[in-house]
């Protein structure tokens, strides 16, 4: 088992996180971790995104364009409205 270790959030950010995981049937810990073991980093984003254009070039024929990312960027930030996707795979 890793080493423990502590975060130091704010008040109103611990209340949160513990009325979160509470309504998931967790702890503040289970939830924390349950996040950063589901949520891709920057690297393994482009690597998703590497694969998907491969894909998309060796079974259909695509060649994805800067273009299309931006385009597809501009999309789910519209979806999102207004937060930002961090646009993943933005190599």
């Amino acid at each position: 088992m890793d080493e423990d270790t502590s975060i130091k959030v704010a008040k109103a950010t611990r209340e949160r996180l513990a009325e979160l995981a509470q309504e998931r049937g967790t702890t503040i810990r289970g939830l924390v971790e349950s996040l950063a073991a589901s949520a891709p980093t920057r690297a393994e984003q482009c690597a998703r995104a590497e694969v998907a254009r491969a894909e998309l070039r060796e079974r259909f024929g695509v060649e994805v364009t800067a273009r299309d990312e931006a385009a597809g960027h501009a999309l789910w930030d519209e979806l999102l409205g207004g937060r930002t996707s961090g646009a993943a795979g933005a190599a």
